[in-house]
Formats: C-alpha cells, structure tokens, sequence
C-alpha cells in the first residue's frame, strides 16, 4: 500500500482528522491558484516494481482527484507541471506513453460530462509546438470543448519552462517593438504580462500556493513569473505523487492560510 495513505487508511480517526481539517478550511479564505509540481511518479514505481509506465498512470489518477478536491473548496484556477522542457531528455519509450497518456485524458475530458456540468476550462501552457502532432490535436479539442468556461480553470504546463515562458514573452515584445506596434517606452510589467503563455487568451492569475510533492525542497523553474512576484507560500511534502492524498492537500491549504493570517498580522 501506498506508504503516506496506509497509515490512516483503517483508523477511525482518519475520517475525524480529515473532516476537521476540511472544515477548517472552509472557514477560511482558500487560494484562488494553485500550482503543483507532481514529482515523484518514477520513484513510487521504483520503489514497488513497477514500470514507470505504471507510475505515470498511476499519477494521472491522482490529478483527477486533486482537480475534484480544488471543486470542492471552490479553488477556481488548478495548473499541473506535467511534462517540462527539460523533460525532453527522458527515454523515447517513456516520453511517448507520456505523450499518450496525456491525449487519451485530454480527449476523455473534452467529452467529461463532469468537465461540462461544472463548466471547467481546460487549457495547456508551454512550447506546445514541440509535442507531438496528435497531442496538439487532443489539445485543440479540449480547448475547443471548454472555451468560455469560467468555474474553474484546469491548467497543463506541456513542454514548459519558466524561463521558456519569459523569454518567449520577450521575443514577442522585441517583434511588436522592431514592427512598429508598440512604443519601447510602454514595455513595462503589463506590456510582459500579456504575452505570457497561453497565447490568445486570458493569462493566469498570480500564483498563491505552490506544492511540490515528493521530498525535493525546489521549485523547479515553474511559473516563475506568476509565483515569485506574489510571493507565493511553498509547502513541499514527501509522498509520491501517486500517494498524494486528500489530508496532504488539505494540509497545503492550512499552510497558505497560515502564510496569509501573519501576512495580515504584521501588516
């Protein structure tokens, strides 16, 4: 069994302890935007004998339930890293079950009648030319599904980097400016704002709780922009992603709202 789920799995305190810690939530002011960095998925299958096949799968289950968990405290804006720039390196056996499973679980959530119910916008952010053609497509069609959507926004970060982003803000001012659309006088913080990913649409808001699980203590060039200017809260935890469970998320809201209650304390 899963090594941060067990433990509670069969107490009777552990429906006691999640309620309290749900209910304390709830009575507080929750995070607008939460990013999560979901590592750990060749680790948990390595440690049990599995392929990392198995782990990647296993990961994308608990990204369902996080994104149900963000529904039910009323968190409107979720981004997952899923595959980063850096991820290109990976084994090309991995990288294409990778690829594939993320397009049979953006066609599944193009047609979700619970993606359409509860009105999620389902988007991808990065250097989306770089994934394979069919990936691209199945995220054309979920964009496509889900656009106008406004109950929560459920964010992919698909060939990202950090620094990706940024740089390609920059370029895309410099092309403005070299073309006569835009003054050098008016590149300020807004001006890089509106060419930050996605392209086309509206941009994400401000980052206020970033959680990375896995027992690494980085954030690992993810939305930088977005989280270092808001000061972000970080908790880092040390399950797997695939054990990633309800009580540790709930645990990652407890931090922001305590982040934000001495915030308001020393101002």
């Amino acid at each position: 069994m899963d090594r941060y789920r067990w433990p509670l799995a069969f107490s009777p305190l552990r429906s006691l302890y999640e309620g309290l810690l749900l209910r304390g939530a709830l009575r507080a002011k929750v995070p607008k935007h939460v990013a999560i960095i979901q590592d750990g998925n060749r680790r948990y299958a390595r440690t049990r004998g599995l392929s990392s096949f198995e782990g990647h799968s296993r990961g994308a289950e608990t990204a369902e339930m996080v994104a149900d968990w963000c529904m039910e405290l009323g968190i409107k804006h979720l981004s997952l890293y899923t595959f980063s720039t850096e991820n290109f390196d990976r084994d090309e056996a991995e990288k294409g079950y990778l690829f594939e499973l993320v397009e049979r679980k953006l066609l599944d959530l193009a047609t979700s009648e619970k993606v359409h119910k509860n009105r999620i916008r389902v988007r991808a952010i990065g250097r989306i030319g770089l994934l394979p053609a069919p990936l691209q497509e199945a995220i054309r069609k979920v964009e496509a599904a889900t656009r106008g959507y406004d109950g929560m926004h459920f964010n992919l970060a698909l060939a990202y980097g950090g620094r990706s982003e940024i740089s390609d803000a920059a370029r895309s001012l410099a092309v403005a400016v070299r073309e006569g659309r835009l003054d050098p006088g008016d590149v300020d913080e807004d001006a890089v704002v509106s060419n930050l990913y996605p392209p086309g649409g509206s941009r994400l808001p401000r980052v206020d709780l970033i959680i990375r699980t896995g027992g690494e203590m980085r954030t690992s060039n993810f939305l930088p922009w977005q989280a270092n200017g808001s000061r972000s809260p970080v908790h880092f935890c040390s399950p797997y992603w695939p054990e990633f469970g309800r009580i540790e998320f709930l645990r990652a809201v407890r931090t922001f709202q305590a982040r934000r209650g001495a915030s308001n304390q020393q101002a």
